[in-house]
């Protein structure tokens, strides 16, 4: 089975990656890697040379990149990305049987809109998740539209699918593939973690902040809402930078600018799945609003401060509390985390076992 799989950023290719590890080792399958999007930039690290560390040779490299924030840069690279990916579909359509995409991104939805004409099929990973603050809901639900193989992370997301394409045809809760890297992955003890990131640990807050793109105009306020809230936090921080989403250079030059006067406070471009896991792991509790909270943070039995709309309407673990992006509201919600139970590390995206169930049911698919 010939396997086209697109990957932009750092975060997906962590989340497909226990998959991809299995796929490689199957001989039913022969993957070709897509790799476009932040993937390719200086800015965002030049994680294309990851993958490649990690053994998995890109098929291609489609260069995709806004060259802004702005509403309109964001809108033509997204009409720059069908025209790149459809020479790429009309040349490659005969050697792929399935394209395999993730999540909700605008680029992620411009890659796949793109196949549409070329009637190649597309299976989905994380479709009917709903997050209203952020544009991203939008793209999520046209690429379900678009597919034909749906792995939902839920039993209540897997009904979202089966209500937007009005089948059950097709659809599997599988559970969120992320889990699987916790099975896979060998944690960094803090020795280990200074050693390669130069960070000293000391039960940090862990702040991730994107900007929210449905009501973008806002996002500076929200920015400098989250910034004074952390001026009250006696506790080292350690914050990793946002997407590449509308007005996200307004919160990264924010974050920069706040952090370089604070000696208790550091900014991580990207840590990788490793470093990013082993820092969850070591954290005191999350602050923010990035799925990670939502998704993974469960299985680390760590409580999380969610923040705005960015993810309003997925699903949520008990360990997760939500608050306005106010300053008063902010500080509130993290002064309630004092007074709540030890937690244990149940999630209801699943086991670690989603990449086994993907597989199998690929296979499937593919007999019939």
């Amino acid at each position: 089975m010939k396997i086209a799989l697109l990957t932009s950023s750092r975060a997906d290719y962590g989340i497909y990656l226990p998959l991809l590890k299995k796929l490689k080792k199957d001989n039913f399958f022969d993957v070709q890697l897509i790799v476009f999007g932040t993937h390719l930039s200086e800015k965002f690290g030049n994680t294309v040379n990851e993958i490649i560390a990690d053994g998995f040779i890109p098929k291609a490299r489609i260069e995709t990149l806004p060259d802004g924030t702005s509403p309109k840069a964001i809108s033509n690279a997204m009409g720059n990305t069908i025209k790149k990916f459809s020479d790429f579909w009309e040349k490659e359509k005969s050697n792929i049987d399935l394209i395999l995409c993730l999540g909700d991104r605008y680029e992620m939805f411009a890659a796949v809109s793109a196949s549409v004409p070329f009637n190649i099929p597309v299976a989905h990973i994380h479709g009917g998740e709903t997050t209203t603050g952020a544009i991203d809901n939008s793209f999520r639900h046209s690429i379900t539209s678009m597919s034909k193989i749906h792995f939902a992370s839920t039993h209540t997301h897997a009904k979202r699918i089966e209500a937007i394409i009005g089948s059950s045809i097709g659809v599997y809760n599988v559970g969120a593939l992320s889990l699987d890297n916790l099975n896979d992955i060998d944690l960094l003890d803090a020795n280990q973690f200074k050693t390669k990131f130069g960070i000293e640990l000391k039960n940090p807050v862990l702040v991730t902040f994107h900007p929210e793109t449905v009501e973008y105009q806002k996002n500076e306020k929200y920015i400098n809402e989250l910034i004074a809230a952390l001026e009250t936090i006696n506790q080292q921080i350690v914050i990793t930078m946002p997407n590449a989403d509308t007005s996200a250079d307004i919160v990264r030059n924010k974050i920069i600018e706040y952090a370089d006067s604070k000696k208790n406070v550091v900014t991580v471009e990207t840590f990788g799945v490793e470093g990013y896991f082993s820092c969850m792991n070591h954290c005191d509790y999350l602050l923010g609003n990035s799925s990670s909270g939502i998704i993974e943070a469960a299985s680390f039995g760590k409580y999380v401060v969610n923040l705005g709309d960015r993810q309003a309407g997925r699903e949520a673990s008990v360990n997760v509390i939500h608050a306005e992006i106010d300053k008063i509201k902010i500080i509130e919600a993290i002064g309630c985390l004092k007074q709540m139970p030890v937690l244990n590390k149940d999630n209801i995206y699943g086991d670690g076992k989603t990449a086994d169930r993907i597989i199998a049911n690929l296979k499937k698919a593919h007999e019939k």
